[in-house]
C-alpha cells in the first residue's frame, strides 16, 4: 500500500519531536560529575595535612554528565577510595624521597564515557598495594586456601581488597586501615548495575576505576521464586540454570553441594540464607549457576519467575545495613522485589 506523502510528514515531525523530547528529558535528569567530585581534592588535602603528607589532586574530564540518580550513589564510594588512597597509599615526604620520589604525592581522578558507561578511574603514585601481604591476610582469614592462594594472578589478589574484613594496612587510624569501606565500594557499585577494576604496582601507586552505567541504574535481570517471595539477581553473574532431583544435593553440617557435569558444586539455600518462611520440600531442584566472590556455586530457589529489564532503586534507610540485598524495584503489577548482591550471600 502506497504511503501518503502527508501520512509521511507528520511520522517524520513527529519522530523529531519525540527525539527532542527525549534530549530534553535527560538533560533534566543528568548533571555534572563536578558536582561530586569537586569537595574531594580539599577533603584529601585535610587527611594529608593531619597525616604529615604533602598531596596534589588532579581532576580531569570530571564536567561529564550522569544521570543523578547514579550520581548521588558515587559520593560515599569515591570518598572511601580518596581516603584510603590518602591515609596508606601516599607515603610520607621522607619516604618517597627515599624511593627517588617527589616529596608531595598526586591523586588524580580521570573520567572517560565510553558507550553505555562512564569509566571514573582513581590513580595515586603512591606505594601500591602489598599483594603477598594481601594474599597472606586472605588465608589467615580463611578467605581462600594457602594452595589456592599461590595460585592467584597479580589481578585476582588485588580484588581481595573487597573482601569484607581485609586490609593490609598495618596501623589501624581514624580513617582507614579497619578492613570496611572497600566491600561497601563494590556492593554500591555492582548495585548500579556496574563493576570495579584494580590495577596496581608496588611502589608506583593504584588504580581505582569505577564503571558505571551513564544513565538510570537499569539491569537485565533474573527473578526467582523463594517460597511466597521473588528476588532479582543480576542475570550478568548468571552461567546456566539446571533442574536436579532435590535428593542429589549432598548434606555435610551446614554445608551442601551437589554434583553438576561431574564438578562439585557448594549449594547455597536460599530459603535458608534470606531466613524467609519454610515451603513444602519439592522433588525437583532448581539450581541456578552463579558466579559469586569469582567461584561457581548453585543458588538453589524453588522456581524461575522469568527475566526482565528492572530499574534498581536505592535500598530504605530502614534496610541499608542488610549488605545481602542490593536495591529494589517493582514489578510491573507494583510487586516491590529486591535484588540481591551476590556477593553477600
Amino acid at each position: 500500500m502506497p504511503s501518503t506523502p502527508g501520512v509521511s510528514v507528520g511520522l517524520d515531525r513527529m519522530d523529531r519531536a519525540v527525539g527532542e523530547l527525549q534530549r530534553r528529558a535527560l538533560e533534566l535528569r543528568t548533571t555534572p560529575l563536578q558536582r561530586i567530585v569537586g569537595p574531594l581534592p580539599r577533603m584529601a588535602r585535610e587527611i594529608a595535612r593531619r597525616a604529615g603528607k604533602r598531596i596534589d589532586v588532579v581532576l580531569r574530564n570530571t564536567e561529564i554528565e550522569v544521570d543523578r540518580t547514579i550520581l548521588d550513589r558515587l559520593s560515599d564510594p569515591l570518598i572511601h577510595i580518596f581516603r584510603n588512597a590518602v591515609d596508606h597509599g601516599i607515603e610520607a615526604p621522607d619516604v618517597r624521597l627515599a624511593a627517588g620520589k617527589p616529596e608531595t604525592g598526586t591523586i588524580a581522578v580521570d573520567a572517560l564515557r565510553a558507550k553505555d558507561v562512564i569509566r571514573i578511574a582513581v590513580s595515586d603514585d603512591g606505594a601500591g598495594l602489598d599483594l603477598e601481604r594481601l594474599r597472606a591476610r586472605a588465608v589467615q582469614a580463611g578467605v581462600v586456601v594457602a594452595d589456592l592462594a599461590e595460585d592467584l594472578p597479580p589481578d585476582e589478589v588485588a580484588s581481595l581488597i573487597f573482601h569484607p574484613g581485609l586490609s593490609t594496612a598495618e596501623v589501624v587510624s581514624d580513617v582507614s586501615g579497619r578492613g570496611v569501606g572497600m566491600d561497601a565500594v563494590r556492593t554500591t557499585i555492582e548495585g548500579l548495575g556496574g563493576h570495579v577494576e584494580v590495577r596496581t604496582e608496588w611502589g608506583l601507586g593504584t588504580t581505582m576505576t569505577l564503571v558505571v552505567p551513564i544513565t538510570a541504574a537499569v539491569q537485565r535481570a533474573l527473578l526467582l521464586r523463594i517460597g511466597s517471595e521473588i528476588v532479582a539477581i543480576p542475570i550478568a553473574k548468571v552461567e546456566r540454570v539446571v533442574e536436579l532431583p532435590a535428593d542429589q544435593i549432598e548434606h555435610s553440617g551446614h554445608d551442601a553441594f551437589v554434583l553438576v557435569d561431574d564438578d562439585p558444586l557448594p549449594v547455597i539455600d536460599l530459603l535458608e540464607r534470606l531466613a524467609l518462611p519454610a515451603s513444602e520440600p519439592a522433588e525437583v531442584a532448581v539450581l541456578v549457576l552463579a558466579d559469586i566472590r569469582g567461584e561457581v556455586m548453585a543458588l538453589h530457589a524453588d522456581a524461575i519467575a522469568g527475566q526482565q529489564q528492572i530499574y534498581v532503586k536505592p535500598l530504605p534507610e530502614l534496610l541499608s545495613s542488610r549488605k545481602v540485598l542490593a536495591g529494589l524495584t517493582l514489578l510491573g503489577e507494583g510487586r516491590p522485589v529486591f535484588l540481591l548482591d551476590l556477593n553477600q550471600l
